[in-house]
């Protein structure tokens, strides 16, 4: 049982994907990290000596620490930053624990350059909906802080190249669309995270994205919702801001409520019906 300074890996789980989901940090060794070259989705690395030094960064976060068992590197840091005021857990077992719940780790070698700690994509300007998925994925899962970059279509290869930023859902680069896959597929599977909620969320994005409607019932519904939202915003950046809480709800919906029905037509029919009787 963890104790109240930690967090179990399935506890934290259920956080990651989430807009609630903590700031995760791996403080593994150098050693450690190359044995097992796999981050947590969304964690990024810090030198464990360096707590104090981020500390500041961190005060109004809740945050989750790791290294490699869960024993003294990772309870250590958690307790010098809960020092300086910071609500900071470590994780129970560390990434061995993590690891052998076959929980998803991101391999750290697709993750793309960062500038000071966040990387940066880009895409073509008026997104409608692979190119609000996509960000809604790398900023739920893999890159918290990523910055998104929307420019005219005929210069997001020179931007990319200019500004070291990663282009994607445009044709002739790597995360793009594949076959009958979208570019949210290609992001789950290059970045090892083909879980079942997120699998169904796939299926929901590729059949509004590529108008396979039949796909799912919600592909629709979502196509409708996504360029309503690109005829309310002109700002591409304030668009995405706006959306995010529609893919945290499909999400959870995909992860905890797909046999879930509403029945208050049916509740209403019923209670009018005891009513007609009592009457």
């Amino acid at each position: 049982m963890a104790s109240p300074t930690q967090i179990t890996p399935a506890q934290l789980l259920r956080l990651i994907g989430t807009p609630e989901c903590p700031v995760i940090i791996d403080v593994r060794i150098d050693e450690d990290f190359a044995e097992q070259p796999f981050l947590i989705p969304s964690a990024y690395r810090v030198d464990y000596r360096k707590m104090s030094e981020i500390a500041a960064l961190l005060k109004n976060s809740k945050v989750v620490i790791y290294c490699k068992k869960g024993l003294k590197i990772g309870s250590g840091a958690a307790a010098i930053l809960r020092t300086y005021g910071v609500a900071a857990e470590s994780l129970s077992g560390g990434l061995f624990a993590w690891r052998d719940a076959s929980f998803p780790m991101i391999p750290a070698s697709k993750l793309p350059f960062t500038q000071a700690g966040q990387s940066f994509w880009v895409s073509k300007a008026r997104p409608k909906i692979d190119r609000i998925a996509c960000p809604w994925l790398i900023k739920r899962f893999i890159d918290p802080s990523a910055k998104f970059l929307f420019v005219p279509a005929t210069q997001v290869i020179a931007v990319g190249e200019q500004f070291n930023a990663t282009p994607f859902d445009v044709e002739d680069v790597y995360y793009s669309h594949r076959g009958n896959n979208c570019t949210f597929d290609t992001l789950l599977s290059e970045f090892n995270l083909k879980t079942e909620p997120l699998n169904r969320l796939a299926d929901i994005v590729r059949g509004a994205d590529t108008n396979r409607l039949d796909l799912a019932p919600q592909c629709a519904g979502l196509l409708a919702i996504s360029l309503g939202f690109s005829r309310i915003y002109r700002d591409d950046l304030a668009q995405l801001e706006a959306s995010l809480p529609i893919y945290d709800a499909l999400y959870r919906w995909c992860r905890d409520a797909t046999s879930e029905k509403h029945d208050s037509l049916q509740k209403n029919s019923q209670a009018a019906a005891m009513e007609r009787t009592d009457g």
